[in-house]
């Protein structure tokens, strides 16, 4: 073991000595958090989201944990966050002074607008990583991110501050080929697929799953490292149907798939057959079996691994999904449907016993596909750990610490204080061309003339995120929370209706006539 990872083990040891006085929260939570929302992924992959670095503020979520008058919070962003959106989310704190929680939040940058990962960028500049050492106190101090990788691992250790997230050495448990192999490990149903492949020679061997599967109409091509669906690819089998083979034999088939690979249906836009062979040699690819159906969803459950070593569920949602064959994420409601959602538990907790024994720590979470076969019966199937947190992650998380209440794993549903369930519709990709334009300002206007905010009295409302992506893409988050399914979903619909009148040519200066790209 090098020193680097000798020296985060040792981190990652006193996390797990210390984390019960993390987790009790409340005054005794006197602790420095460092939030580096870096996005440590494949950089050509990251090109494929609109507004990508402006998903650094996806973890603001975080500064309502000030809600802890003990609490310190360090938020290391690429570029400066405007205050505006600082303020908007210290003004949420419940029964807390904004000047009290300002107190205790460092905000700092790198003034960097690169795509690089924030975390390298603050690695390479040893002045801001003394500063950060310095705001930081020894012994009493954790740093979260959205995903871990080596880079976070160098800088825990550089900073010397525990990192709560998986050790970078298990990442290969939340890739597609890992997550396939720990789906079988736990029994869970998952599709038919075929094992990891570095080459487009190798991938038109899927001429195996195929006569294995001669039954299938579709194959799924992923990126091993994609995210989001934006590394799938649709390989359509029906066309190519006479060159089976059990028709033709495997040489002949495997000839016929390769011809098929320009014409895949790439889900991800602008993606073309030229750039995606060139991941597949770069990322690694498997091929999975399309599951069929005329009723279907994306379910998923997401838990936490404590460093103590227990499993909690944290959640429940069904994904909405968007692209030319549903694959990319767009958003989620919460929580799952009652008729699988107590199923969803059980298999999220397996797989997070299973990453546990492992030595995983925090987020995780496993998508399905389920499909309607009457009723209330569905069938699941797993798809993919994510070990990491997700699109998920924010609304839970401002659900929870906005409403302080708790998540019922016998119900799989999320109670106030008081007992009320509530329900959420979110999503990352609110977006529209007219939108364009729009500074935080003018959406701070837009909420608070047509009353839009959330509500501290009732706990229902919309929060809203990425405000800064806002003037340059059209592009917006948010997490509409109610009493009932009907009333997220009825305050989620009127923040699109409201944004779409304040920005119609017809009755204001800005934007143009042209349609919001989805409604959920």
């Amino acid at each position: 073991m090098d020193a680097v990872r000798q020296s985060f083990q040792q981190l990652q040891n006193e996390l797990r000595r210390d984390w019960c006085g993390i987790e009790a929260g409340g005054l005794a939570s006197d602790y420095d958090i460092l939030v580096v929302p870096s996005l440590s992924l494949d950089a050509h992959e990251l090109q494929k989201i609109s507004g990508v670095l402006f998903y650094e503020e996806r973890l603001l979520f975080s500064l309502i944990r000030l809600r802890d008058p003990r609490t310190r919070v360090i938020y290391v962003t690429s570029e400066p966050l405007p205050p505006l959106v600082i303020d908007y989310y210290l003004q949420l704190l419940p029964g807390i002074p904004f000047s009290h929680a300002r107190d205790r939040l460092l905000l700092l940058s790198t003034c960097d607008s690169s795509l690089k990962p924030l975390t390298q960028k603050i690695l390479e500049r040893p002045r801001l990583l003394e500063r950060i050492r310095r705001a930081l106190r020894p012994g009493s101090s954790f740093m979260t991110c959205f995903n871990s990788s080596p880079l976070e691992r160098e800088l825990s250790v550089a900073l010397r501050v525990p990192l709560f997230a998986a050790d970078p050495d298990l990442l290969e448990w939340g890739t597609k080929a890992g997550s396939r192999s720990l789906f079988a490990e736990c029994g869970l149903p998952h599709p038919a697929g075929s094992p990891l492949m570095d080459s487009v020679e190798d991938l038109a061997a899927a001429a195996e799953l195929w006569q294995d599967q001669p039954q299938a109409q579709r194959f799924v091509i992923k990126l091993n490292q994609g995210f989001s669906g934006e590394g799938n690819a649709l390989l359509d089998l029906r066309p190519i149907a006479q060159q089976s083979p059990d028709r033709v034999g495997l040489t002949a088939a495997s000839q016929a798939i390769a011809q098929q690979f320009p014409v895949m249906r790439f889900q991800a836009a602008h993606e073309t057959w030229q750039n995606f062979q060139g991941r597949i040699t770069d990322l690694g690819a498997i091929a999975e079996l399309f599951i069929e159906g005329e009723v279907k969803r994306s379910p998923s459950v997401q838990g936490c691994i404590h460093p103590s070593g227990q499993v909690e569920i944290l959640s429940t949602h069904d994904q909405i999904l968007g692209g030319p064959d549903g694959q990319i994420y767009l958003g989620c409601r919460f929580p799952a449907d009652p008729a699988y959602r107590l199923q969803l538990q059980k298999w999220g907790e397996q797989i997070g016993e299973a990453l546990a024994q492992r030595g995983a720590l925090e987020r995780f979470g496993v998508d399905f596909v389920a499909v309607n076969q009457g009723g209330d019966h569905w069938e699941l199937q797993a798809i993919e750990i994510n070990l990491r947190k997700g699109g998920t992650t924010h609304p839970f998380m401002t659900l929870k610490y906005l409403t302080n209440g708790y998540y019922d794993p016998q119900s799989g549903q999320f109670c106030s204080e008081l007992g009320q369930p509530k329900y959420y519709v979110a999503t990352d990709n609110l977006q529209s061309p007219r939108y364009r334009g729009l500074l935080p300002q003018d959406l701070m206007d837009i909420i608070a003339a047509n009353q839009l905010h959330f509500d501290s009295s009732t706990k229902t409302g919309t929060v809203f995120h990425l405000m800064g992506c806002l003037s340059q893409y059209g592009k917006l988050g948010l997490t509409s929370i109610g009493n009932s399914p009907e009333q997220a979903q009825a305050l989620y619909d009127e923040v699109v209706s409201v944004l779409d009148r304040e920005t119609d040519p017809a009755t204001s200066p800005a934007g143009s006539a042209l349609p919001v790209s989805w409604a959920v």
